[in-house]
């Protein structure tokens, strides 16, 4: 087979990793990916939203399978304008796609199938949205309607706090059109976590539980990023909560979806705030969470490839998927500043040093070659992952190979998995 890959970051490079082993499969093509994602598939240099020159591209190439790692495109409909020329693509189409490219379509469709969320209420005037607040009183969690890279999100504690977010999205466009419009939620508290499913629209079949780390600073402070590390399983959902997920999430929004006529077919993930044995659901994405995925598919041991052309062709009953029973951790390396402005183009050494090592794999997120060396050019810029007997040894694995590994002011959050250790003690 051939795969053609759709993306650059370190979802992606996990995928393409993981894809690799498959012995279905003989060639794979990344776009654009970046320097990691080149030691196993042919980078090709169109970007993830260029829909048209990729799937020209796969026509050209006769590609058999090509999967979308992050957002932008499905929403784009990158899957419709495959579908088009009879190719075949994993993820959802453009109307099943709007469950993440919409806050208020979301939060509207949870309300409709009686699933669980923040009371909430939509804005385009600052004002309006000023005087919604000072009436209803903080703290409160103001989204901007559209994508924003994972970054939309802002929780706000003082009626100071909550108009600087309102003028930065409404008023100064910080996130361009995805803030034309604000959805404001009600603060929920306890303790976020990740719950993805694989779907062919009918069928459902969990992936282990993970916990992502939003905040850039240690003990969830600062503001948010994609993303700084994430461990798998989160102990916090057990095996009766992973069921009530199932019944009370998962699967009146999968048939909800069918009913609507928006079948969503391909990896679905709800962000959930678990407050003893309730849970909320604060949002939906229609991929695969970054940096989740590199905890969950390190802990995944059956070829991931049969269970993509399931969804394609809509039989995910007739698969069942083996997980090793072992935690992973990953730890974000980041570049100095982000999530704010950064410097790219600096040399990372000691890539090879920890190539060698067991049960760790460093996925490339923001990397490229320059000269043959491997370089920084984004943000997150890798997502060292390791496996564990038990998660003091993971996080201890993957903290190890961190220290051995360097750029100028590389940066990292020192207590990814802390969560899940104290609730083990």
């Amino acid at each position: 087979m051939k795969i053609l890959v759709v993306g650059s970051g370190g979802r992606e490079h996990t995928l393409v990793w993981k894809i690799a082993q498959s012995p279905k499969v003989q060639k794979i093509y990344a776009a654009p990916g970046n320097a990691g994602i080149a030691m196993h598939a042919e980078c090709i240099p169109v970007k993830a939203d260029e829909i048209k020159k990729l799937a020209s591209f796969a026509r050209s190439k006769e590609i058999d399978l090509t999967l979308v790692g992050p957002e932008l495109p499905l929403t784009l409909g990158i899957v419709d304008e495959f579908k088009r020329y009879g190719l075949s693509i994993c993820g959802p189409d453009k109307n099943a796609a709007v469950i993440e490219g919409s806050k208020l379509f979301a939060k509207d469709l949870m309300k409709k199938h009686n699933v669980p969320t923040a009371a909430y209420e939509l804005f385009d005037k600052p004002q309006e949205a000023m005087n919604y607040l000072k009436a209803r009183g903080t703290p409160a969690v103001i989204k901007a309607d559209g994508l924003a890279a994972g970054k939309g999100v802002i929780p706000v504690h003082s009626i100071e706090e909550a108009e600087k977010a309102i003028d930065s999205i409404l008023t100064k466009k910080t996130f361009g059109d995805a803030g034309d419009q604000i959805v404001i939620e009600d603060f929920l508290t306890g303790e976020e976590a990740s719950f993805i499913v694989f779907t062919d629209g009918t069928t459902i079949l969990p992936v282990p539980s993970s916990q992502d780390h939003k905040p850039i600073y240690d003990n969830d402070q600062g503001p948010n990023t994609g993303g700084m590390g994430a461990y798998s399983p989160a102990p916090v959902i057990t095996g009766q909560l992973q069921q009530k997920v199932m019944d009370e999430v998962m699967a009146p929004i999968v048939k909800g979806m069918s009913d609507e006529g928006r079948k969503f077919k391909g990896i679905l993930y709800a962000g959930l705030m678990i407050n003893g044995d309730q849970i909320k659901v604060l949002e939906f994405n229609a991929r695969l969470g970054d940096p989740e995925a590199q905890p969950i598919l390190m802990r995944m041991k059956t070829d991931i490839v049969p269970v993509l052309e399931a969804i394609v062709a809509e039989r995910l009953d007739q698969v069942s998927i083996q997980w090793d029973e072992r935690p992973a951790v990953c730890v974000v390396m980041a570049s100095q500043g982000y999530p704010g402005s950064y410097q790219k183009g600096l040399i990372i050494t000691g890539l090879d040093e920890v190539k060698p090592l067991h049960n760790v794999e460093v996925f490339h997120a923001g990397t490229a070659l320059k000269d043959n060396t491997v370089v920084t050019s984004g943000g997150r810029v890798l997502g060292v992952t390791a496996l564990g007997n038990n998660i003091e040894e993971a996080i201890g694995s993957a903290y190890d190979t961190v220290s051995r590994i360097h750029w100028e002011g590389a940066y990292y959050r020192k207590d990814i998995g802390r969560k899940a250790l104290n609730r083990n003690r």
